[in-house]
């Protein structure tokens, strides 16, 4: 069994960018080898590294729903893991509102994802009645984003 060079103070230092910047995992690889730091995306999150362990770090809770929007007939799933933003750009308006009429294909928010911004539009025309997400907040696959009625 080898052992490897590590510095706490980096993975260290990894974990406080996971918690941040709302990543679940980062790697750095140099000459003397990888560090590897991930965390599972719930709102008690616990550091799991390749070279060693460390301590938890906090993390930003997302809203949370109620059980039965994920199976609302309106519900707009996230169709995948990653943030979500409700405005284009920081300081701009958001997408849509609270009680907003939307037209299908319209966009409601974006999910960043391996830093690709991907839009979230509309499955169909409605009313936004409920939005369930934060702005900066990590998304689930399959966890309910809005309702339109």
């Amino acid at each position: 069994m080898t052992s490897l060079p590590f510095d706490a103070e980096a993975v260290r230092s990894l974990a406080v960018i996971l918690a941040d910047t709302g990543l679940t995992e980062i790697e750095i690889e140099g000459k003397e080898g990888r560090i590897r730091v991930v965390r599972a995306p719930a709102p008690v999150a616990a550091a799991t590294v390749a070279v060693a362990p460390v301590a938890a770090a906090a993390v930003p809770v997302p809203v949370a729903a109620e059980p039965d929007d994920a199976s609302h007939p309106g519900a707009v799933l996230s169709p995948m893991v990653g943030i979500a933003y409700l405005a284009p750009e920081p300081g701009a308006q958001p997408f849509v509102a609270s009680g907003q009429a939307v037209t299908a294909g319209q966009t409601l928010l974006l999910i960043e994802a391996m830093k690709t911004f991907n839009q979230i539009k509309a499955p169909k025309d409605g009313v936004v009645t409920r939005i369930l997400v934060t702005a900066g907040a990590p998304v689930e696959y399959g966890q309910p984003l809005m309702i339109l009625e």
